[in-house]
Parts: structure tokens; C-alpha cells; sequence
């Protein structure tokens, strides 16, 4: 019978030793960056004068849509609800939902509290919930019908057949 000298045990790994594990995603690099190369330094440096820079009217065209405009915020989390989509930020993560990626959106708010929820349920059937801490209860009745207003307007319901 063959018996190996040393330790037979595994270098630990995964979730259990660091639990920034996710499989799948390589260590970062060496931090060291490359320098960049002479002829690209000159080439960064030179101004270009052909660049067209948008104006400020063109500018608020694409930042001020035409038509309803949901948002809500707190200290923490943020919705923003209009001609793009849905967009939802807590802390540091966010995610955006384009209008045909949404099968439904649901909206609750607490018997007791302040926190307001906002779920948007997508047709693979996955949700995200969000919860805004509103100043008052009575923001809540304001931000169904700002919200209503902006899924009437964006929001299609496919169409039932009926024969």
C-alpha cells in the first residue's frame, strides 16, 4: 500500500475562507498599471477641435422627457420611474429595467410605518423589492397615484385573446 508523506488536506477555498468568493471570477491583477507609451501621451495631449459638444438645449431634450416622471428617494434607496424604464439604487447598487423587461409592478405599504415598497416582478419570474422610508404616511397615497400616472402612460399589457 502507497501512503503519501505531508498533509493530505487541501488549501481552503470558497465561501467558507474568504466570503468575497464568488466561483467563476479571477483574482485582481497586480495593480501595477502599464505606462503609457510616449507616442500615445502626445497623441491624448493634442487637442481635438472637430468634437461636437452637445449644447445645454440639446442637453435638457435628453435629460427632460415628455410626459409623467415617478420618483422617490430616502437616505438610502431611490426609484425612478419614466420613459426609460424603472430604475432602482440602494447604496451603491442599482439595476434598470426597461419597460418590455417589467411583467408587473406592486406597490405596499404598511399598516404601521414609513417604509413603502415597490416590487418589480419580471416575466422569468424574479422580483425586486425596494423599500423607501417616506417622511409621512401620507406620501404614500401621492406616490401610488405619481407611479399609476407613469405606468398608464409607458406600461403595455399584452393583450388577451379572446375569441
Amino acid at each position: 500500500m502507497e501512503q503519501r508523506i505531508g498533509s493530505s488536506s487541501q488549501p481552503l477555498e470558497g465561501a467558507g475562507f474568504d466570503p468575497a468568493f464568488i466561483p467563476g471570477l479571477t483574482s485582481p491583477g497586480s495593480g501595477e498599471a502599464e505606462k503609457p507609451k510616449p507616442e500615445d501621451a502626445e497623441r491624448d495631449a493634442a487637442p481635438e477641435e472637430d468634437v461636437d459638444e452637445p449644447t445645454a438645449e440639446e442637453t435638457e431634450e435628453e435629460v427632460a422627457p415628455e410626459g409623467p416622471v415617478f420618483e422617490a428617494s430616502d437616505r438610502r434607496a431611490r426609484i425612478v420611474a419614466d420613459h426609460k424604464g424603472v430604475r432602482l439604487f440602494l447604496d451603491d447598487q442599482s439595476c434598470e429595467f426597461r419597460w418590455d423587461e417589467i411583467g408587473a409592478i406592486e406597490t405596499e405599504s404598511p399598516r404601521f410605518g414609513k417604509r413603502f415598497t415597490i416590487t418589480v416582478h419580471t416575466p422569468d419570474l424574479r422580483w425586486y423589492p425596494i423599500e423607501i422610508e417616506a417622511t409621512s404616511r401620507s406620501s404614500f397615497t401621492e406616490w401610488d397615484e405619481q407611479l399609476d400616472a407613469v405606468m398608464d402612460e409607458y406600461f403595455e399589457e399584452e393583450p388577451t385573446e379572446t375569441e
